[in-house]
This record gives structure tokens, C-alpha cells and sequence, in this order.
């Protein structure tokens, strides 16, 4: 529907620990997005959110439904309060951006995913390392097929969260978050991995929760990893590498060897040359899980929005998404059974 100046009306639903970078996001999308309205059932919190980010205040959920400027909500709540949210943009009309996981499960990721599509609203996911000035570069460069066959994948997440971080209520719960590492920090690694390599058809994984944290759900998980089109490959993930580190994927192609380091990425070519791109940022790898900037974060927003003023499906969508829902399921389930599982 648009603002009075032609700006894309978006709502925001949730304003916890990670809403900070969207706030900041949307501040420098001004221009181009005007924020509705923020609605979060604390309302002392609620008013002291919009206060420190200019934004107006929402008096309810079906308040901001029912503004005829709305264009897409940005959900920001746990996975555990999203299916309510998505049914009720679903029957408004309203496209929605919900930050990630999906949801805590495969099958509720699924249900979400299927009720935007039967309503024929778009529906986004958060996940803004791909939207790295370094990841954009790599991607790029697989699509074109500038390096060869990919033969070989090695991920190591090496953060760290302290206790005083799952001592929050919720957090690190089955009931809550879902899971650990793996659905709440690793995924975004994990997604941006499928995106440049392609379906993993098997998974080998580990999954066990150190004695440097008490938490219900896993803070280290080691996997191997058989890809569809033949790679092979590695991942490491954990939330218990004191002081913690950036995130890093390396990718051995027939010709190159392309790695990305949080924001950066360097190529090192079989021919002596060596690529460098990105820049240098903090990843929220250490004990300050919002260390890093919120230019990920708009450059997704804006590319949303574009997404749905052309009719077109965003870079990442609910089913896109479920990709890397199903890969971790996969690896629960093998670390469960002690076995090598199909990723279905």
C-alpha cells in the first residue's frame, strides 16, 4: 500500500536482544521504508524501544493489520510465537520477513512455510551473511562457474556465549529457541554454506553439550558431510571456544581455494594469484552476540522490499530456508542415532 511519500510500510513484531540491528536498519532505510508501527506485548519496553529509535508504537497486533498503508510485517519474536503471526498476515494479505530459525522444528518450519505460500504472500528469512559485500562476490563467482567443480567444504564456527547467556529464561531450551548452536548461532553459517555449495544429501554428525555450560540443548556439534553434487565435506560448531572467534568456510575447487572469514573472503588460484574482498568486521562470535554491523541486516530489508514491489521471490525465502531447517535435523538425528542419516 505505501506511505503517503510512496515508502514501503513495514510492521514490526518483537523488540528484543536482536532487534537492535534491524532498529538500525531501518533507521537508514528511512527513505525508501517507513516503520508503521512496533507492537511488543511488554509495553514499557515496547515505549522505551520506540523511544530510542524514533519509531511509533503499535497498540496491537490486529492494530497494525488493519493499517491500510502496511505492506510486510518483520517479525522478530522467538520461533516458538511465529505461527499465530504468520496466519494472521496470511488472511490481511501482508507479506513477512521473519528473522531466523523459521521455527523450532522441521515440521512447524514447514507448516509456516506452506501456510504463507497457500495464501500467496511472500515470505522471507533472515539471513544476513548473505548479504556480505565478500559473500555476494563468492556467490557471484559460483553462479558464473569461474573456478571449477567444487570438490571439497570446511566450516568451523568457533564462538562462544557465556552462562550468564543461557541463564535467560527460554534460552537454550527445546520449548523456547528449538536448539543450540546449530538452530540458534550455526545457522546462519549453515545457510550461507548450502547457498554457495548446494544440497548436502548425507550428514555423519555429533552433537553433545560440553561441561562448560548447563543448558537442555547442544553447544558443540562436529559433522561430516556428503554433498549432491559429489563434494565432500566438514563441519565444526560450537558455542564453547572461549574468547570466541569469527566464523570461518573454505571451499576447494578444482582450481581455487576460496575462503570467507566473517566478512571477508580470500581466494588463493593454483596460478600464484590471490584474491582478497570484503571488510573487515566483528561477527558477534564472543560473549556480545550483537557485535557486528547492521549493514547485513539492510541490505536484506531493502532487497525484501524491491522483492515485493516487483513481484518477484527474495534472495531468501521460506523455502530456500527449509533447506538448511532439513540439514540440521539431519545432523540431530545421526548424532542421535549414532549413524550416518539422508538428509530428506
Amino acid at each position: 500500500m505505501s506511505d503517503a511519500r510512496g515508502r514501503f510500510g513495514i510492521g514490526v513484531i518483537g523488540a528484543g536482544m536482536g532487534a537492535k540491528p534491524h532498529a538500525l536498519a531501518l533507521q537508514s532505510l528511512n527513505q525508501d521504508i517507513a516503520v508503521l508501527g512496533v507492537y511488543r506485548r511488554d509495553a514499557a519496553q515496547r515505549a522505551e524501544f520506540c523511544r530510542t529509535y524514533g519509531f511509533p508504537e503499535a497498540e496491537s497486533f490486529n492494530a497494525l493489520l488493519a493499517d491500510p498503508r502496511l505492506d510486510a510485517l518483520l517479525v522478530l519474536t522467538p520461533p516458538n510465537a511465529r505461527k499465530s503471526i504468520v496466519e494472521g498476515a496470511a488472511k490481511s494479505g501482508k507479506h513477512v520477513l521473519l528473522e531466523k530459525p523459521i521455527e523450532r522444528t522441521l515440521a512447524a518450519a514447514e507448516d509456516i512455510v506452506a501456510i504463507a505460500s497457500q495464501a500467496g504472500i511472500t515470505l522471507g528469512v533472515i539471513f544476513q551473511h548473505r548479504f556480505r559485500r565478500a559473500s555476494r562476490y563468492l556467490a557471484e563467482a559460483v553462479a558464473e562457474n569461474r573456478y571449477g567443480p567444487l570438490e571439497a567444504v570446511s566450516l568451523t564456527v568457533p564462538w562462544w556465549r557465556p552462562q550468564s547467556y543461557y541463564d535467560q529464561p527460554g534460552r537454550g531450551t527445546l520449548q523456547q529457541d528449538g536448539g543450540g548452536v546449530l538452530l540458534t548461532q550455526a545457522i546462519h553459517s549453515l545457510d550461507l554454506m548450502l547457498s554457495l555449495c548446494g544440497e548436502v544429501s548425507a550428514v555423519t554428525a555429533m552433537a553433545k553439550t560440553t561441561r562448560l555450560h548447563k543448558m537442555e540443548t547442544e553447544d558443540f556439534v562436529s559433522a561430516g558431510l556428503e554433498f549432491a553434487n559429489g563434494a565432500i565435506g566438514a563441519v565444526t560448531a560450537t558455542t564453547a571456544s572461549f574468547p570466541g572467534g569469527p566464523e570461518s568456510l573454505t571451499l576447494n575447487f578444482a582450481q581455487v581455494t576460496a575462503t570467507l572469514t566473517a566478512g571477508n573472503l580470500t581466494v588463493h588460484t593454483m596460478s600464484g594469484e590471490t584474491i582478497t574482498e570484503g571488510d573487515a568486521t566483528q561477527g558477534g562470535g564472543g560473549a556480545d552476540p550483537m557485535a557486528f554491523p547492521f549493514d547485513w541486516h539492510a541490505a536484506q530489508i531493502a532487497e525484501f522490499a524491491d522483492a515485493v514491489r516487483h513481484g518477484r521471490q527474495p534472495v531468501s525465502t521460506g523455502h530456500t530456508a527449509l533447506r538448511v531447517h532439513r540439514l540440521i535435523d539431519a545432523m540431530m538425528a545421526s548424532s542421535k542415532a549414532g549413524q550416518k542419516v539422508v538428509v530428506s
